[in-house]
């Protein structure tokens, strides 16, 4: 008896060298219980669909069924038998009367969701095996137009849709588990000392304005040159990183329960020099001093413990300049899937490179922001991106940053879920020292530069999640960290509070 038609055959087919994964059986009893209770579709409707069935002509009765379920009509061999009568597949394994015998055969409610996932297991085997043949054609052809690197990427990106496959893609959901999730997340946030929902940047006023880095958001952080834009994304990147737990979360999963796994693609500097800013900040040893090699022995030997400590932080550095945008979000995946990812930082967004079809540098730029954005999502972390500012800040009196400063700025401002810039008044000042003989203006500028010395600040200029405003940090130069700012409070009375 032919395969298809019988409901005793093998229950899951061996791959021969004419056929594919697959099990018509399964295939056979979900399509039957279907039939026979319309109310099993919902329960497997997020698993498979249509494509996932090996025969077409089960394809076909599935997605006839399906379409009259969502109209709220009964799918059974009775009413199936008139959309299908001239269906010549259908024809050939016994016409109507096959749909009757499905319907005979049906397996009990408590295992369809079983049967689904196999169904859906062998679908994903097929794909692969698919997958690996196009790659073994496509690598076979030798072509000018496409390199071996393009097609790893290619390779890898189809591969990790195909991991992710049935997890990303929800579609509508009802307002309850809408509700649910949201809860879930306060939850979570109330149960964290920090009362946060996203992950800690580890400067708390920032922190209190963004509430932590929310997972798919992507934020810019924009400065002029000198303003300390690679030092503030290395600080929030080392606070993360060294906050890293690994522990149960409230959906079941395994993953960051505080702090995350950072990775940052540093585009300008080398990842020997963001290691030694890193160590700098942790060892409390000016970066200079380590580069000379000019340290005493209690300063070297701090070094030392400092950068043991950090050899444990999951923070992963890649200095691959003028990198593609296809190639940074194909390595981010990779990151994702060999170590975990919770946190992409990004040094910086004009040194990434577009596809190259764009000539036009606003377009190029769009591309990147739309691409680092389909990262955050896709991955469902957050990204921070670093932005260089245009010249026009120099030439207005008042030297804080707005969003019209913004290189290339349409693109950025519109793709960005926060944009952020860093500014530091003490920078402008120190260069409007007037001269000795002015000895009251040099009185003045004594006293500016003293109220300004070692402060900073973080202007939020968008948020779509929150409030916009001014974030007061401390900043030292000489170790390039940025700190959490003594408000005058505490200043005054904070040794009686302890």
């Amino acid at each position: 008896m032919n395969e298809i038609t019988s409901l005793n055959a093998n229950d899951i087919a061996v791959q021969a060298p004419e056929t594919m994964p697959h099990s018509i059986e399964a295939e056979q009893q979900l399509l039957g219980a279907i039939l026979t209770n319309n109310d099993i579709y919902d329960r497997v409707a997020s698993i498979i669909g249509p494509s996932h069935f090996y025969d077409p002509v089960h394809a076909r009765i599935f997605d006839i069924a399906a379409q009259r379920i969502a109209k709220n009509n009964l799918a059974s061999p009775v009413t199936l038998k008139a959309f299908m009568e001239e269906d010549e597949g259908l024809k050939e394994l016994g016409g109507p009367a096959y749909l009757a015998r499905l319907a005979g055969a049906a397996i009990s409610a408590f295992a369809v969701r079983d049967y689904a996932q196999m169904i859906y297991d062998l679908a994903v085997r097929r794909d692969l095996i698919q997958l690996g043949r196009d790659i073994s054609a496509k690598a076979a052809q030798v072509d000018v137009a496409s390199e071996p690197r393009e097609q790893i990427v290619e390779a890898e990106q189809q591969l990790y849709k195909l991991a992710e496959q049935g997890q990303t893609e929800s579609g509508f959901q009802s307002f309850l588990k809408a509700v649910t999730d949201a809860v879930n997340v306060a939850n979570a946030a109330y149960q964290r000392d920090g009362g946060l929902s996203g992950v800690s940047t580890g400067l708390i006023d920032m922190d209190a304005k963004l509430g932590g880095l929310h997972r798919s958001d992507l934020l810019i952080l924009a400065g002029r040159p000198s303003m300390g834009k690679t030092s503030l994304a290395t600080n929030i990147a080392f606070n993360v990183a060294k906050a890293y737990k690994r522990g149960v979360l409230h959906d079941g999963s395994e993953g960051a329960v505080d702090g995350g796994v950072v990775g940052f693609y540093s585009l300008e500097m080398s990842a020997e020099q963001l290691a030694a800013r890193i160590l700098s900040e942790a060892a409390e040893i000016p970066s200079q001093q380590i580069r000379s090699g000019d340290m005493t022995e209690t300063e070297f030997r701090r070094f030392v413990d400092a950068a043991k400590t950090l050899e444990a932080c999951p923070l992963f550095i890649d200095d691959t300049p003028a990198l593609p945008i296809s190639q940074l979000a194909a390595r981010a995946r990779r990151l994702k899937r060999t170590h975990g990812l919770d946190v992409l930082i990004v040094d910086y967004l004009q040194l990434v490179r577009g596809t190259g079809k764009n000539e036009n540098r606003v377009n190029e730029i769009s591309e990147i922001t739309m691409g680092l954005k389909a990262i955050a999502k896709e991955l469902d972390i957050p990204v921070i991106a670093l932005s260089q500012l245009s010249r026009q800040v120099e030439n207005r009196e008042d030297k804080r940053p707005q969003l019209s400063d913004l290189r290339e700025s349409g693109s950025i401002e519109q793709d960005a879920d926060v944009v952020m810039f860093v500014f530091r008044e003490e920078y402008y000042k120190e260069r409007e020292k007037p001269g000795d003989h002015d000895l009251e203006a040099m009185a003045r500028w004594q006293e500016e530069m003293e109220r300004l010395h070692g402060r900073a600040e973080v202007v939020i200029g968008k948020q779509r999640h929150g409030p916009i405003g001014t974030v007061d940090l401390s900043f030292e130069g000489r170790f390039t960290r940025f700190g959490n700012l003594a408000k005058p409070w505490q200043q005054d009375g904070g040794d009686q509070e302890f």
